[in-house]
Formats: structure tokens, sequence, C-alpha cells
């Protein structure tokens, strides 16, 4: 399995974010982060998973914890599911594909009989030091947010 595994120390990424902004992931050290990554703003999955991380926002606050998106569409994009949507956290602009690369989330996939390349829905929960602490893949979105949330819970 490609990408990092838990105990592996979080690649770095400076990248875009919605509304004109910038994200170094190392300048959030000192909290746990829940960087997930999904394949497309505004399809019906991806906006499950997305208004289900806004709807824990104050519980994970709380447990010191921020949450991070990441796919590969534009900012511009990013800004309008992010409005329309209402979140509460950043959305990461991953145009070139570094960042799924660095976390082994851009493969190989099938749908329909048709194989291409896409983000796997994959979450990593990232401790306060850098390192993650877990690893969720091929994630299905029932009940995935809770899961999450009980995981970044037991690290604050």
């Amino acid at each position: 399995m490609s990408g990092p595994q838990p105990g592996d120390k979080a690649p770095d990424f400076n990248a875009p974010t919605d509304n004109g902004g910038n994200l170094k992931l190392s300048t959030l050290k000192g909290k746990n982060i829940i960087l997930y990554f999904y394949p497309k703003d505004d399809t019906p999955g991806c906006t499950k998973e997305a208004c289900g991380f806004r709807d824990t926002m104050n519980q994970l606050t709380d447990d010191n914890t921020v949450v991070v998106g990441v796919s590969r569409d534009s900012v511009k994009r990013h800004d309008k599911f992010k409005a329309k949507c209402d979140l509460n956290f950043q959305l990461v602009s991953d145009e070139d594909g570094a960042i799924c690369e660095a976390y082994g989330v851009w493969v190989e996939k099938m749908n329909y009989g048709r194989t291409y390349m896409g983000i796997e829905r994959s979450t990593f929960l990232i401790d306060a030091k850098g390192k993650i602490s877990q690893v969720w893949r091929k994630v299905r979105v029932k009940d995935h947010v809770e899961a999450v949330a009980q995981a970044a819970g037991a690290l604050a």
C-alpha cells in the first residue's frame, strides 16, 4: 500500500485554499488534524461527508482538532462548494495532484467497467506532533465522520 502509514510523519505541503488562502500543513502542529481527501466538490457523497464534518466541528474544536478537506478541484470550485454548504473548515486545492501523490490517494479506479485515475476517498488523522495516528482508505461515507471524530477525541 502506498502512502503514509500510522506512525509515519505526515507529508507536509503548502497549497492554495478556498477564499484565496494558503495552507502549510506544518503550521497546524500542536493541533490534531483530520486531513480528508475526496473526489469532487458538490457531488452527493462528497457533500454528505463535508456536511458531516461541518456538523461535528464544535465537538472537534473542543478536542483541539481541525479539519482540512483536499480535492483536485480549483479554488473557485471550492469557494462555491464552501458557500453552498456553509462549510466551516479549509478546503485545499491540489490541482497538480502533488498532495494526492504524497498521500498515496491518487489511484486507478473502476466504474462501470471503465478504469481511470482518481482520488480514493481517504482520511488521515494526524496527531499534534505531526505523525499519522490513523488511516481510513476506500471510505464509505455512512458513519465515517462519527468514527473519525471518535478517534480524534481519543487523541485529545
